[in-house]
């Protein structure tokens, strides 16, 4: 297998992991910055308060994009087979 071959793998797939998990992280982020927000304001410290409201919405939006997730998978994964002759040589 030719560097540019391997480098054109590489770089499709950390694409290919960067979209998958770029909206989890999204969500994640944005909700750890209104609660520490909320923290801020209300003095409250507490790290349970930080951690759950994170695993929560992460749940309910990756239940609503898991179907997105899987066909954008279920692609790279066809499209990856079907050219497995060039990545063999």
């Amino acid at each position: 297998m030719y560097d540019a071959t391997v480098l054109e793998l590489a770089k499709k797939t950390l694409e290919m992991v960067l979209y998958l998990s770029g909206p989890l992280l999204l969500i994640a982020i944005v909700i750890g910055v209104v609660i520490s927000l909320i923290q801020t304001i209300t003095s409250i410290q507490d790290s349970t308060l930080a951690f759950a409201p994170r695993v929560v919405g992460m749940f309910i939006l990756f239940g609503f994009i898991f179907s997105w997730m899987m066909r954008m998978m279920v692609t790279y994964t066809h499209d990856l087979f079907q050219d497995f002759n060039r990545y063999i040589r």
